[in-house]
C-alpha cells in the first residue's frame, strides 16, 4: 500500500523539520549529482539553512565559474534592454516637454490674436502691449523698405527709358544730318508729282459741245415750242415727237 500524499507546509516541531530538512538536503544533493552525470549537464546547487548554513553542489570546474556564466546569460539580456527602455524613457520625456512647449506657444499666439486674455494679469498685459508694438513696428518698418525698394527699381527703369529715347533721338539726328540731299530730292519729287495733276478747277472734267447735226431724232424746238400730245393723238398712230420713225 503506497504513502499517503503529504501535506507542504512548515513543519511546527522543530525536531522533526530539522530531519525533514537533512534528508531532502542530501536527497536534493543526490538528483543534482545523477543528473549532471547521467545527462553531462552542469548542475550547481545552493542551499541556505533556517539557521544560514550553506551547503552547495557544483558538476562544474567551480561554483564561481558557474555562477559568472549563470549572470552572463541572466543578466546580459537584461543589460541589453536597459538602453532600449533608457531610451524609450528618454523619448517620452523629450515627448513631453516638446507638448507643453507646443501648449505655450499655441496660448502666445491666441494672446496675440486678442483670445484668451481674461487669466492675464495686468503685468502679463503690458508685456503683450509692448511685444504687439514692437512688432507693429517691425511690420512698418519692412513694408516702408520694399516701398522704397520699389519705388527705386522705378527710377531705375525710368533713367533707362530715357537713356534709350536719348540713343534713339540722337541716332535720328545723325541720320537726318548724313543724308539730307536725300531727303530735299524726295521732297522736291513729290511736291513735283502732285503738282503735274490737273486740279477740276483747271477744267479737267468739262463738258462737250453739242453738235447738233449728230443728234438723231432731235427736235430743234424750244422749251416753249414742246405741246404734250393728248392721249387721242397717240391712238391715231401719232407718235411722239422724240421718237424716230424708220
Amino acid at each position: 500500500m503506497g504513502r499517503g500524499r503529504v501535506e507542504l507546509k512548515r513543519i511546527e516541531n522543530k525536531i522533526n523539520r530539522q530531519v525533514t530538512f537533512a534528508k531532502r538536503r542530501n536527497g536534493l544533493l543526490k538528483k543534482a549529482y545523477e543528473l549532471s552525470v547521467l545527462c553531462d549537464a552542469e548542475v550547481a546547487l545552493i542551499i541556505f539553512s533556517s539557521r544560514g548554513k550553506l551547503y552547495e553542489f557544483c558538476s562544474g570546474p567551480s561554483m564561481a565559474k558557474t555562477l559568472e556564466k549563470y549572470q552572463k546569460c541572466s543578466y546580459g539580456s537584461l543589460e541589453t534592454s536597459q538602453p532600449v527602455n533608457e531610451l524609450t524613457q528618454n523619448s517620452y520625456q523629450e515627448y513631453l516637454k516638446l507638448k507643453a512647449r507646443v501648449e505655450v506657444l499655441q496660448r502666445s499666439q491666441r494672446n496675440l490674436l486678442g483670445e484668451d486674455l481674461d487669466p492675464l494679469n495686468t503685468k502679463e498685459l503690458e508685456q503683450l502691449e509692448h511685444q504687439l508694438e514692437i512688432s507693429l513696428n517691425q511690420v512698418r518698418s519692412t513694408k516702408t523698405q520694399n516701398m522704397l525698394d520699389q519705388l527705386a527699381d522705378l527710377q531705375n527703369k525710368e533713367h533707362m527709358l530715357v537713356d534709350a529715347n536719348n540713343n534713339l533721338r540722337r541716332k535720328v539726328e545723325e541720320f537726318n544730318a548724313k543724308y539730307p540731299l536725300q531727303q530735299s530730292w524726295e521732297t522736291a519729287g513729290n511736291s513735283a508729282l502732285y503738282g503735274r495733276l490737273p486740279s477740276q478747277s483747271d477744267g479737267f472734267f468739262q463738258p462737250l459741245d453739242r453738235n447738233s447735226s449728230l443728234e438723231m431724232g432731235y427736235n430743234g424746238a424750244t422749251s416753249n415750242d414742246i405741246t404734250v400730245e393728248t392721249p387721242s393723238q397717240t391712238a391715231n398712230g401719232f407718235g411722239p415727237g422724240w421718237m424716230l420713225w424708220i
